[in-house]
């Protein structure tokens, strides 16, 4: 990937960074711890920012929902049946709905944009949908009767207040939910350029990324913040922040001509899960037909990660959520009858609950069914791996482990979005193989957590099941853990689900 930086093309004003920035006076060699705390109480906790584009799809759906629903109200007073009543006199009723739509979307009433003022956005829904709803009514009265013109009048007029509330309590609700940072990425700049002032500046209107903080190795030549923002420290601060889990996205936005800095830069970002993009230029921004987040995205190059791909996400979570809540119900029996097993056998709790890295690195709780004698200190830290006859492992345990029973309760983590049914199987914390943490033992573990972590995976279908105790065990997990990374999809996660079902009577080949 550092090789194609070479062909990236910057603008001609565009200058090294040693060239465009005015001496400031040195900050520490190291980030203040406060300036680290202070900037992490800018960091909203949530496992995902609300997305945009989502939004804006929900309330053109709802705007017809309501549309249709008034007319087919209005229709219903009047006398008519819907599938009954001749498709002339319908006609004008089901137009209310299509009317409302393009006149919205002509008068750009869907663009949600902080830097709008309320009235403004209320004035267009006024302007758009009461014009094409005014044109409507106005044919109808040249092609109908009085009386069924009367009605779709009605009709019209109360679809056109309704749609003027909604839009209004949506519009408040948009600016709030904008200001607590709920539906903004949470982002970090590395590199105190005047591209990053840019996109700082352009940001404070719009507000469309939570920007925590500026990172840059040259502090001595950084200002103390920029446009409000705190330059936070070193990359080596950046990298060691507890912090750096609950980040969505790192921008690199030194200029693409210092192509040493940026490779160095890259090289060392780019074993993060977090996507890490490389701004090359804003020059080109209009805010008035382009949003800053967007800006963030095209003019840039994915060094490492992906795009969103919202529609993707939407069916996973989608199939998640229908899929856990079918298994649940499937296996209540089981599960029942299990956890009965496991306190009749030893002493403890039924569940168990363990740190373990999930989506971005962050630390999450996952259900399990114990399988194991009573120690708390486990679900912090993993001590060592379970190995064959471990004297650890309860006599139901063993069972439950052969056959996949202890991880059924992760059914729950999959319905509160912590995980998913597909992907890497979320490690513990503090796992180690051949006296080596595992994280360190391959160069791109950490991007196995890209995604959502899974009950199975693709690894788990190819034999990489159960614990990891040699260098070669834990680089070919990885390797198939991305694989399924690249590969991502519906129909590659329903495969998987598929074959997984043997599994999950049990692989007595593999010891867990």
């Amino acid at each position: 990937m550092a090789e194609g930086l070479t062909h990236f093309s910057v603008p001609a004003n565009s200058n090294s960074v040693e060239d465009t920035l005015p001496p400031h006076p040195a900050p520490k060699a190291s980030a203040d711890r406060a300036s680290l705390t202070e900037a992490a109480e800018r960091i909203h906790p949530r496992h995902h920012a609300m997305n945009r584009p989502l939004l804006r799809e929900v309330l053109k759906s709802a705007d017809l929902v309501l549309a249709s629903f008034v007319a087919w109200l209005a229709l219903h007073v009047a006398g008519y049946e819907l599938l009954s009543a001749p498709v002339s006199t319908v006609l004008p009723f089901v137009m209310i709905p299509v009317a409302i739509s393009l006149g919205l979307r002509n008068a750009d009433a869907y663009r949600l944009s902080y830097s709008r003022p309320v009235t403004q956005q209320v004035m267009r829904v006024c302007l758009g949908a009461g014009l094409a709803l005014i044109t409507l009514t106005f044919l109808t009265s040249l092609l109908y009767p009085a009386q069924q013109t009367r009605w779709v009048m009605g009709a019209a007029y109360l679809a056109f207040a309704f749609t003027i509330v909604l839009h209004a309590h949506l519009v408040v609700l948009f600016k709030i939910l904008t200001r607590q940072g709920a539906l903004s990425e949470n982002v970090v700049l590395v590199g105190a350029t005047p591209n990053a002032r840019r996109l700082l500046q352009r940001n404070h209107d719009t507000r469309e990324l939570n920007i925590v903080g500026v990172f840059d190795d040259r502090l001595s030549r950084a200002p103390v913040s920029m446009a409000g923002v705190p330059v936070l420290g070193r990359l080596d601060d950046l990298m060691n922040w507890d912090r750096l889990p609950d980040i969505d996205r790192i921008i690199v936005t030194v200029t693409s001509d210092a192509r040493v800095r940026v490779r160095q830069l890259i090289d060392r970002l780019r074993v993060l899960p977090q996507r890490v993009v490389l701004l090359l230029d804003l020059e080109g921004f209009d805010p008035e037909t382009e949003s800053l987040a967007r800006i963030a995205q095209s003019p840039a190059a994915y060094v490492s990660g992906a795009p969103d791909n919202l529609r993707r996400a939407v069916i996973k979570r989608m199939a998640d959520l229908v899929f856990a809540s079918l298994m649940l119900a499937v296996f209540s029996p089981v599960i029942l009858l299990t956890a009965l097993a496991i306190k009749l056998d030893s002493r403890g709790p039924v569940f168990f609950r363990q740190k373990r890295h999930g989506f971005n690195n962050q630390v999450i709780r996952v259900w399990k069914f114990r399988s194991m004698l009573h120690n708390p200190r486990a679900e912090e830290r993993m001590s060592h791996q379970t190995v064959h006859k471990d004297p650890r492992v309860t006599r139901v345990g063993r069972f439950i482990r052969a056959t996949s029973l202890d991880e059924l309760p992760q059914l729950i983590n999959v319905l509160t979005g912590e995980m998913s049914l597909v992907g890497p199987r979320p490690h513990a914390i503090g796992m180690t193989a051949e006296d080596a943490e595992v994280q360190g033992l391959v160069s791109d573990y950490a991007h196995r957590h890209r995604v959502k972590p899974g009950i199975t995976g693709w690894a788990q279908i190819n034999g990489s099941r159960g614990p990891v105790h040699s260098r070669e065990e834990v680089r070919e997990r990885v390797r198939l853990d991305m694989e399924y990374v690249n590969r991502a999809s519906f129909w590659f996660d329903l495969f998987i689900l598929f074959a997984t079902a043997p599994c999950l009577l049990g692989d007595w080949r593999r010891q867990r």
